[in-house]
């Protein structure tokens, strides 16, 4: 039976977690295998993966154009599934559930930002956030009260009104950052949410990111950008469908590396 959602969703989480212990990991893959086609056809674009997520990190995937990374994060989206090992979200084996569980599963457990905002024009960017929770069936004042928070986390509590085309592009994709948030996921993952920034915008989405992981957000980024990537705790390089190098930065409950650091003068 799935879980009701948490009021007052889009708050950071109390400051003192369980003991370590008591906690599955975020995300395990245990040595997923996935293949597209069959025969002479076939392409093996994960080869044997294992890798386990733990509550309260912040990892980088990096890799290659077709180095598997985008598979990688289509199986962790629960947008795919394995075709040979497992994959469990929160410990829940997702090989077990179908399309309808899911897509409960994508709504409730995971945020996804994407490098393409993908906001509805006509919608406020207030509206826009609501709408995962118009998906999950919450009331309308409900529905208000997470969504401002949300973008008071963003730091778009002045913008909450306008439509995206009245925002710059930092700012839309703050908006699709507090759109992930709202739903009070186990994860938050972001594909390339860079790639359509200027420098100054990427690095002010970045310290949103790095805020909302000292808050105790769980986040996955993949990127092939190495200034992204410096901000994660964790370095995951992949290679041909497989994990060929695995960099600890720092540990999953310290603060982000790049937190409050100032910007080295060009």
């Amino acid at each position: 039976m799935t879980r009701p959602l948490p009021r007052h969703a889009a708050e950071p989480p109390p400051a003192t977690p369980p003991p370590a212990a008591e906690r599955q990991p975020v995300i395990r893959l245990v040595s997923v295998v996935k293949t597209y086609g069959t025969g002479e056809a076939a392409v093996q674009a994960l080869r044997g993966v294992s890798l386990a997520v733990e509550e309260r990190d912040y990892v980088a995937i990096v890799g290659a154009s077709g180095s598997g990374k985008s598979t990688m994060m289509n199986i962790i989206g629960c947008l795919d599934v394995p075709s040979e090992g497992q994959f469990l979200i929160d410990g829940i084996d997702t090989s077990s559930l179908d399309e309808q569980q899911l897509a409960v599963v994508r709504n409730r457990k995971i945020g996804f930002v994407f490098q393409a905002f993908n906001l509805i024009p006509r919608m406020t960017a207030l509206g826009n956030v609501e709408l995962p929770l118009s998906y999950a069936g919450l009331r309308a004042a409900e529905r208000r009260h997470r969504a401002e928070a949300a973008l008071r986390l963003v730091g778009l509590t002045d913008r909450m009104h306008v439509q995206p085309n009245q925002l710059s592009g930092g700012q839309q994709q703050r908006v699709a950052v507090a759109r992930a948030l709202v739903t009070a996921p186990s994860l938050i993952l972001a594909d390339e949410p860079t790639g359509n920034l200027d420098t100054e915008a990427s690095h002010d989405l970045m310290e949103v990111f790095d805020r909302l992981n000292a808050a105790g957000r769980t986040i996955v980024l993949i990127t092939h950008e190495a200034d992204v990537a410096a901000h994660a705790k964790r370095v995951i390089q992949v290679q041909d469908g497989r994990i060929v190098a695995d960099r600890r930065v720092t540990a999953p409950g310290a603060l982000p590396p790049l937190l409050n650091r100032p910007a080295v003068p060009s």
